[in-house]
């Protein structure tokens, strides 16, 4: 006997539109099936229509609107809930933690990176003739003193000293034997050990590149006849990076802001199993652990955007209001959560942050060294 449908809807899904296999992935279907029960595709035959791709396309934006409302709401109102609900399985009602999670980092940095006013810094930028050390009157102009007798004394006691002179000579001196015969620095270092000849290697790198226009490794093996290796090829990519952070500071910073969404990525999983060894003897798989990390980030790069708008339509520091906020916030998450008394909660909570903080520094130790060799 023919199997009908419940509801006879209209355009697309009218009854004569209905096929016996999807046309996705060839899942036997039944005329009552308004959807393949394999893939989810609409089961209709009928061709679309322009009508019928706008009505998809907003009908997805609305869908995915709400899940986005009921996730902030339960973020915001049900510290700690959300997780339990999601990984009880309740999760068609919210976003997937991982998506909303970067897109929030996303938007966060790239707010930072254009309210930060980054490119004014390249105007401290030096090039090859500059001398960082020598300093006058307008130098210190911006320097806060007692008086200008106090000023005065300054300048003298600099000028007395001669440090900028000391250094630039010791530079220039420096400078001069590295290009007298490159490739007898190479050879100097390189029976050192692995960082130092690294690191040696790059102060020569950045000495030619800067004083002999060396734009690239080609250009040094062929000029200077040094080897084509690995190690030569890093320093010298770590030298090119460090000669155009000093020229553009505010570029370098600006690329290193762009970065940190996907450390967030890298940097999370290490924390989770710390907050796993934390709470080895509650029933909770490691990723649940990793859910509720997840939407603990969430929560504190959400308020970090208010803060950051709030203090760009207002002229206000308000980072460190939100800060304690999130601070409340998670020792109520992980009450909620892990169910766990006060005394445990503040204990786990002091210890977990602790190695947050520690393991955050090492995460940006890690990017600026990266960034050295990549920017």
């Amino acid at each position: 006997m023919e199997t009908k449908p419940g509801v006879n809807t209209a355009g697309r899904f009218k009854l004569k539109h209905r096929g016996v296999e999807c046309l996705n992935c060839g899942h036997p279907l039944d005329i009552s099936h308004k959807y393949c029960p394999n893939c989810s595709q609409a089961n209709s035959t009928r061709k679309l229509t322009l009508k019928d791709f706008f009505d998809e396309f907003f009908s997805n934006i609305i869908s995915y609107d709400s899940r986005l409302l009921k996730t902030l709401a339960a973020l915001l109102l049900r510290p700690g809930r959300i997780t339990k609900d999601y990984i009880a399985g309740k999760r068609v009602s919210y976003t997937n933690p991982f998506r909303f999670l970067l897109s929030l980092a996303i938007i966060y940095f790239l707010l930072m990176s254009l309210s930060g006013d980054f490119d004014e810094l390249n105007r401290y930028g030096t090039n090859a003739t500059d001398n960082p050390f020598n300093l006058n009157v307008t130098d210190i102009d911006g320097l806060d003193f007692g008086d200008e007798k106090e000023k005065k004394e300054l300048l003298a006691g600099l000028d007395s000293l001669k440090l900028g002179e000391k250094i630039s000579k010791q530079t220039r001196i420096k400078d001069s034997i590295i290009l007298a015969n490159p490739k007898k620095q190479f050879d100097a270092v390189s029976d050192d050990s692995f960082f130092s000849r690294h690191f040696g290697k790059q102060e020569i790198f950045v000495t030619l590149i800067e004083k002999d226009s060396i734009y690239s490794l080609d250009e040094a093996i062929t000029k200077y006849g040094i080897e084509n290796s690995t190690g030569n090829q890093l320093a010298f990519n770590a030298a090119q990076s460090l000669v155009k952070a000093k020229r553009e500071p505010g570029a370098y910073l600006n690329s290193l802001i762009s970065k940190l969404p996907f450390t967030t990525f890298f940097f999370l999983p290490v924390f989770t199993i710390f907050v796993w060894l934390a709470y080895i003897r509650k029933k909770h798989t490691y990723t649940d652990h990793l859910i509720f990390s997840f939407h603990n980030q969430s929560l504190l790069f959400i308020l970090l955007i208010i803060s950051s708008l709030i203090d760009s339509v207002f002229g206000t520091a308000s980072s460190g209001i939100f800060l304690l906020i999130f601070s409340i916030y998670l020792y109520k998450a992980m009450r909620n959560f892990y169910k766990q008394g006060r005394f445990k909660t503040i204990v786990k909570y002091v210890f977990l942050n602790t190695i947050f903080v520690i393991l955050a520094a090492i995460g940006v130790v890690v990017l600026l060294a990266g960034s050295l060799f990549t920017y």
